[in-house]
């Protein structure tokens, strides 16, 4: 079944509320300071059953220009808008607010609705209705449904149903490739399950026993249950009226404006960069002109700083969970008045705005911006936050994307930086990759290095050291002959070697290049390194292993291991401690297991 989240919007008194019961049968109005007044002070909620596998969930809002912030709470994230008009009343200073607010906030579908069309006569319903076609034209509700209803008669509501499934039946499918977002509008605890928070689920799906983030808190929470519409789902999906019952948190912990997301995709921020319109009349902004900026259902102090081209930047006093295409509104700090509203370019940006160039591109244009802007390349996750879908862009490798510009104008540095470092140690098989990168990319990354290396052939990289491809170790005819001596002198000493230190004295060449033939010597496996001090000839350890498979189950002491290796204590710990890393041993209080 899919649904549509339908909103109701206008002057106080001119029936929203009654119209809502008149079509679902739920009084929306809870609270018992609402019943006692007569007027609703929060959202209300209700659902109606369409027919054909449709559901509309509808967002009641208060009328009263003293709620207008809970108003925009409610409306944010509607597909279709109820605009009532009273018959008895006409359009009225809340009705324009109301109308301008849903217009600032990209609403594309709609109907108005005169109520109270029995108060009147037939002659004031049909100038009222005259005047809501003057008050919408050139407005998304041009050409929209004007119906005459009364909802204490019944007069008109079968063919407001029919109108709401028609647009119901043409409303675009909600974004289901962004992640997770159910903007929070409500939040209390019920008995026997504790903390329940609900809200018009904007992207993607939430699902019983699933783990969840409450942002802007970056708290970890763990879904009990869900419902849609009042009734247990087994999950919960974009465009529907959600309740999610959370464990491990308290309900007085949560306020209306904070979201519940998938972990570790979304962030909250602080700067964004907009698209602004002003309404007629606002005079420009100026400065950093103070604002209350109202997106999804939360509401904060900011300050707006006009950009050019009708774009602004705008500081939040206290972070929130947006992203690029979010719709927000502008309202006045003193008096608090609605003065335009706009949409997000961009989170988080550099101090240098790029909105003007991101505002007329598509997503995956977007993409290629940021990559290329991000100099050393951005990692796929980060391009998911910035961007509110999952895309690649440029090449991706490692988990990052990558401009191929920068790889291909970072590839002659990186080889001279390779040909530089072969001249100068020619025994050494290859640079360090931290040291590489340090030298070729220093800001970037460590795993920036990888992107280098794998769309470069001419390199190659073996465990922690990178070389050119054509590079090989050239042994000059003294340092091909203390090779040979020093391999000569650790394989002759069998299990009883000489010391390192006498070894590469003994060599024939200055200690640093005896040193560098030491570690090639290791590096191909001819030598095996026991201990600090202690390097023995590859056969010596291989005899030893052969020597230790005849004793395989056998549980014995050092002394028993002297006795079979005829080696002295000086080697036997040494070998041993060896032997238990390679786990061809395991020590067993003063005895060692042949494994």
């Amino acid at each position: 079944m899919s649904s549509i989240i339908v909103g109701t919007a206008g002057h106080i008194d001119h029936g929203k509320t009654t119209l809502v019961h008149a079509l679902t049968g739920i009084d929306t109005d809870r609270l018992a300071e609402e019943k006692r007044r007569g007027i609703s002070i929060e959202l209300g909620f209700a659902h109606l059953d369409l027919g054909a596998g449709l559901t509309a969930g509808f967002v009641d809002v208060p009328g009263h220009e003293r709620f207008v912030k809970t108003m925009v709470a409610g409306v944010t994230g509607i597909d279709l808008v109820l605009l009532i008009i009273s018959a008895d009343e006409s359009i009225k200073p809340q009705t324009r607010e109301h109308f301008d607010i849903c217009r600032l906030l990209g609403v594309r579908q709609g109907i108005v609705v005169v109520t109270k069309s029995d108060a009147v006569d037939p002659d004031i319903v049909e100038l009222v209705k005259l005047e809501a076609e003057e008050f919408v034209a050139g407005s998304f509700l041009e050409g929209a449904p004007i119906l005459a209803v009364s909802a204490r008669t019944g007069q008109g509501l079968d063919e407001l149903k029919q109108a709401i499934r028609q647009q119901a039946a043409a409303a675009p499918t909600r974004a289901s490739r962004q992640p997770l977002r159910l903007p929070i509008d409500r939040t209390f605890a019920m008995k026997g399950f504790g903390t329940v928070v609900t809200g018009t689920l904007s992207a993607g799906a939430i699902q019983p026993e699933q783990e969840v983030e409450l942002q802007p808190l970056q708290r970890r929470l763990r879904v009990r249950g869900v419902q849609v519409h009042g009734k247990p789902a087994k999950a919960a999906h974009a465009g529907q009226r959600t309740a999610v019952n959370l464990a491990g948190i308290e309900h007085t912990d949560i306020a209306r404006g904070m979201v519940l997301t998938a972990p570790n995709t979304l962030r909250p921020v602080s700067v964004i960069d907009c698209r602004l319109t002003l309404l007629p009349g606002t005079k420009p902004l100026h400065g950093r002109t103070p604002i209350h900026f109202h997106a999804g259902t939360a509401e904060v102090v900011g300050a707006a700083r006009p950009l050019t081209d009708g774009l602004v930047r705008i500081r939040l006093r206290e972070p929130l969970l947006l992203l690029p295409g979010d719709r927000f509104i502008l309202r006045k700090f003193s008096p608090v008045i609605t003065i335009g509203g706009g949409e997000v370019i961009e989170i988080d940006p550099p101090r240098k705005s790029r909105a003007a160039r991101l505002a007329p591109l598509t997503t995956p244009e977007r993409a290629a911006l940021l990559v290329k802007d991000s100099v050393h390349g951005i990692a796929k996750t980060d391009l998911l936050w910035r961007l509110g879908e999952p895309i690649t862009a440029g090449l991706e490798i490692a988990g990052f994307c990558v401009d191929p510009a920068w790889l291909e104008s970072k590839q002659p540095e990186l080889e001279k930086a390779l040909a530089n470092y072969h001249k100068a140690n020619p025994l050494l098989p290859g640079m360090p990759r931290e040291e590489l990168r340090t030298k070729v990319i220093p800001k970037a990354p460590p795993a920036r290095v990888e992107a280098l290396l794998k769309a470069n052939k001419k390199l190659t990289a073996q465990a922690d050291t990178v070389r050119l491809t054509t590079h090989k170790v050239q042994l000059q005819q003294d340092e091909q002959d203390a090779r040979t001596k020093i391999e000569g002198a650790f394989e002759k000493g069998g299990l009883a070697v000489p010391s390192q230190r006498e070894v590469l004295t003994a060599s024939g060449v200055d200690a640093t290049r005896a040193a560098i033939l030491l570690a090639t010597l290791l590096k191909d496996k001819k030598l095996v390194r026991v201990s600090a001090d202690l390097v023995f000839h590859h056969t010596a350890i291989d005899a030893l292993k052969v020597l230790l498979a005849t004793h395989k189950g056998q549980s014995f002491a050092v002394g028993e291991f002297k006795d079979w290796t005829g080696c002295s204590r000086k080697y036997a710990i040494p070998l041993l401690e060896f032997l238990d890393r390679e786990r061809l041993t395991r020590r067993e209080g003063d005895a060692r297991l042949a494994l």
